[in-house]
């Protein structure tokens, strides 16, 4: 006869409860994600939501169009998922959220890279027809709307994707159109000179939007004007005027020279000839130069009525004109010789200056950057932007110094330069007949444009607040809008001004042709040929010139309000939006374009709030640039990882600042989506069979289950404000903390004795199942607008069904909470718990312990009784003590729950609780 001790111990695992799911941990989302997309699209998800919520209050985030140009960039990815997510977050609080996506069609960029396949086929586009060539603007625009659409789809932004809007659609061009005219009517547009941003190499003017700055190293120079006639000190008559300055170009078309007023001048004996400078830079000047003998000291003031002779005036013609001295109060002692020399043609201040006394532009600078062919000095010679032209051994610095004029030059000037952000290349101020609209006139009587902009952007909220004050200080500081662009791609200008009075004619009924034949054709409408029809028979074609410059693209996309919002052709939207949202470089763009074209049409903004997010950095905190090579592609992330990964990324960041994004901090939110994951997997596979029989009502709830009730509750207030408050990355920051330290590591710990070991009819267990319903039901549509396609992975997974998705559900409806607040104590208690398992710790390292179920500990309060305490803190017995202490209990382990008891009276033997499960499963 075998001895007892022989007889195999019983395996009991096959009465443990334990969890099933067919949810599998390993996510494999890069494959996965294209199905769900594919079934969304079949359901019809994006309408099926809107007949859903028909009716309901709105939320309308109207869509900044980014630029139909190339594949989507990491930008584009951020922008667009911040976006959804306020969109989906407003659509679960019940709201009807709808979301037309948009691109932005015409613009010099598309002319380009179209210009650029010319140019590799030997072709020149100005021998192709225009309506040719704009034709395959519009095909090369669309090509890439098509593209950035999928890549955007794929991101799972949800959206009326087969219905977006294009501002080279007909009705948007018309509308553009129209909305130019409202200017034009209520006396706000005007055509005038002025120098603007011009781009030599793109032969147009740019918006400040357009332009970045860059270091260059530039040559300075010092010229000597002769003072002819000097009124107020005549002593100065014959000594000569010294300007310094960074564009030797501009000298050839100098008509004055400023000086300020309030400041000190001496004049400088240098070798028998004297030289004018401010007294505040003669050091500056002589180190330059060579040193002298103060012979003169006056003020500013003295100066006026001063005349000088241009370098040149042996030229005859424009360089015989006097150069009159005009007082300045742009002109400090900063830098320089503290008199400046003005070319009207380009600079704002010569400018302004210059027509203040009746000196006018003469426009020498053609559109290319050369000196027009009849100019004097120079004619046909150029680019002004060419280093060498300008350089110290350059043509322009050669006869400077061969009419004894150029007094210092040199190669070496490092300063800040505008450049165009599209060639790169560097642009320069240039006077050209413009179209403007006046920022400081009075419309219609009432308040200026600036005015009702600036009491706009007081009535807007701004998210980050500080987005305010610099959109405010840029509209406050800025010059008249310069709306007219000299290319081919782009809505026209509409308008026909009058030969002899130069007015532009402002007709309703021919306004309203011109409207109707743009939504008919598009901008093609605007041809010379249709001159006739659209003037009609009142007006003679021969008295009419057709404006053919076209509208800055800012202007198109600042009416992109008018024509997506009020236009019906997307019934569910409407005016003005709820949010504006871009990167922080939008506050000189799409923000302060559209801002000025609502107010100056509407009379306020087109947005309640705006906001602005930063620009992704590298790891590094570096720019991205392809040339550094430390570009990331969302494209390759989604291949890699998946779009729900890039999803929490963004929305894990502080994205109202700039931000980063590296292998290792994508490893980081990786590992925060496997442990969401695994949360929603243990919910999964608890829940096995759950069904209404088994819920219990909150009242016969243990102590444990209605302290997580409550934190649900806490929970979901924070979350709720976190959307008030767009502050995403708090959002997501909740919900990840929430899973893993109040769930994985607190409740789930505790209670998987009960799940695996309690009868199913027990009450602690039915208890912790129908709070574990709860909590599925609730974090599965807190996670829906941040992972969107694992939220619909965990949905179908427990609720299969052919229509049904996540996305069609509202905030969850939590149960009530009990009346008495318990949280202080389990706050306690989690303190407790704390200390205990880091007594415990120790003897574990030591293996004197092989699992926390092997204590015995005492503790110095008993917020519980002993044995639920034993329960919450994982361990064989609690009693009370002076202090947190650790033994290893005696009490043997019960073969199903591994706890050990006093009950249990020998190793594997089975606990009380065991033996009648056991018998509950064996009948």
């Amino acid at each position: 006869m075998a001895d007892a001790s022989d007889t195999p111990k019983r395996d009991w695992r096959d009465t443990v409860f334990l969890p099933k799911t067919d949810f599998p941990m390993k996510a494999g989302l890069p494959q996965k994600e294209p199905a769900i997309l594919e079934r969304w699209q079949k359901l019809g998800l994006y309408q099926r939501l809107r007949e859903q919520r028909a009716g309901r209050e709105k939320f309308i985030l109207h869509d900044g169009p980014p630029y139909a140009n190339g594949d989507m960039h990491i930008g584009h990815a951020l922008n667009h998922i911040l976006k959804d997510m306020v969109v989906r977050t407003q659509t679960l609080l019940g709201k009807d959220a709808p979301y037309v996506p948009g691109w932005d069609c015409h613009g010099l960029p598309i002319e380009w890279k179209v210009e650029e396949e010319y140019r590799k086929k030997k072709r020149n586009k100005d021998e192709v027809p225009a309506r040719e060539f704009r034709a395959e603007c519009r095909a090369y625009a669309q090509h890439w709307v098509n593209t950035q659409r999928e890549q955007l789809k794929r991101l799972g932004i949800n959206g009326d994707w087969d219905k977006p809007y294009l501002t080279m659609d007909f009705a948007a061009e018309a509308t553009i159109v129209a909305e130019l005219m409202k200017f034009a009517e209520t006396g706000q547009l005007y055509r005038g000179a002025k120098p603007v941003m011009w781009s030599p190499v793109e032969k147009t003017a740019l918006a400040e939007a357009e332009i970045e700055y860059e270091d260059i190293t530039s040559t300075q120079i010092d010229v000597a004007f002769e003072i002819v006639e000097a009124p107020n000190a005549p002593e100065l008559v014959g000594a000569h005027a010294v300007i310094w300055t960074t564009t030797p170009w501009t000298i050839p078309v100098n008509q004055a020279l400023a000086y300020g007023a309030e400041i000190d001048y001496v004049a400088l004996d240098l070798n028998g000839s004297r030289y004018l400078v401010a007294e505040q830079l003669i050091d500056s000047f002589v180190s330059r130069v060579h040193p002298g003998e103060v012979v003169w000291r006056g003020t500013g003031a003295q100066l006026a009525g001063a005349v000088a002779r241009h370098p040149m005036h042996h030229l005859g013609g424009f360089f015989a004109k006097p150069r009159p001295f005009l007082a300045g109060d742009f002109v400090t002692t900063d830098a320089g010789t503290g008199l400046v020399h003005m070319s009207p043609d380009h600079g704002e201040d010569d400018f302004e200056l210059c027509k203040a006394h009746g000196i006018d532009p003469v426009f020498a600078v053609d559109a290319g950057g050369f000196y027009r062919e009849d100019w004097a000095w120079l004619g046909g010679q150029g680019s002004v932007i060419n280093k060498k032209f300008t350089a110290s051994d350059g043509p322009i610095c050669s006869d400077l110094r061969a009419a004894g004029a150029l007094l210092a030059a040199s190669d070496d000037f490092v300063h800040s330069y505008p450049h165009s952000w599209r060639s790169k290349a560097k642009v320069i101020f240039r006077c050209t007949p413009q179209w403007f609209i006046a920022v400081d006139r009075p419309i219609e009587g009432g308040a200026t444009l600036r005015e009702t902009a600036l009491a706009a952007i007081a009535a807007t909220r701004f998210v980050p607040e500080k987005g305010r004050n610099r959109i405010g200080a840029m509209v406050e500081g800025r010059p008249d809008w310069v709306i007219s662009r000299q290319r081919a791609w782009g809505v026209p200008i509409a308008l026909f001004v009058d030969r002899k009075t130069g007015h532009y004619l402002c007709d309703p009924a021919v306004n309203a042709r011109i409207v109707d034949a743009f939504r008919a054709e598009g901008v093609d409408a605007w041809s010379e040929e249709a001159v006739p029809a659209l003037l009609g028979p009142d007006y003679d074609p021969a008295d009419y010139e057709r404006v053919t410059d076209i509208l800055d693209v800012w202007f198109d996309s600042g009416c992109t309000h008018a024509f997506v919002l009020e236009s019906g052709r997307w019934p569910e939207l409407r005016w003005p939006a709820d949010l504006y949202l871009e990167g922080s470089d939008q506050h000189r763009g799409w923000f302060q374009s559209s801002l000025l074209e609502s107010c100056g049409t509407r009379g306020r903004a087109p947005y309640d709030a705006v906001l602005t997010h930063g620009f992704t950095m590298d790891a590094k905190g570096m720019k991205m640039s392809k040339s550094l090579g430390n570009t990331v592609n969302p494209l390759d992330l989604m291949k890699e990882y998946g779009a729900d990964i890039l999803r929490l990324w963004a929305l894990s960041v502080d994205f109202t600042e700039d931000h980063r994004i590296g292998k290792e901090i994508l490893a980081g939110v990786a590992d925060q989506y496997r442990k969401l994951r695994n949360t929603f997997r243990y919910l999964l596979g608890a829940l096995d069979g759950f069904d209404e029989g088994e819920r219990l009502p909150v009242s016969e709830w243990p102590e444990l289950e209605r302290y997580m009730l409550h934190l649900v509750h806490a929970l979901d207030k924070q979350l709720r404000q976190a959307i008030v408050d767009f502050d995403f990355n708090t959002y997501t920051r909740l919900l990840s903390d929430f899973a893993n330290e109040d769930l994985s590591a607190f409740f789930f710990d505790i209670r998987k004795d009960s799940l695996y070991c309690d009868a199913p009819t027990d009450t602690t267990r039915r208890a912790y199942r129908t709070m574990l319903d709860v909590l599925f039901h609730a974090l599965v549509r807190w996670a829906a607008p941040v992972l969107t396609f694992t939220a619909e992975e965990v949905w179908q997974t427990r609720f299969p069904s052919e229509d049904g998705s996540v996305h069609f559900l509202d905030w969850p409806e939590l149960p009530a909470e009990a009346s008495e607040d318990i949280s202080q104590r389990w706050l306690a208690i989690r303190a407790l718990r704390v200390r205990v398992t880091e007594a415990i710790e120790p003897l574990r390292r030591e293996k004197i312990v092989r699992s926390s179920l092997e204590a015995n500990v005492t503790v110095p309060e008993l917020p519980l009784d002993a044995d639920a305490l034993a329960e919450a803190f994982i361990v064989a017995k609690v009693s009370p003590g002076d202090e947190v202490t650790v033994t290893r209990t005696d009490y043997h382990k019960c073969g199903r729950c591994w706890r050990l008891l006093p009950e249990v009276t020998e190793d594997d033997g089975l606990c009380g609780r065991c033996t009648a499960v056991v018998g509950e499963v064996a009948a």
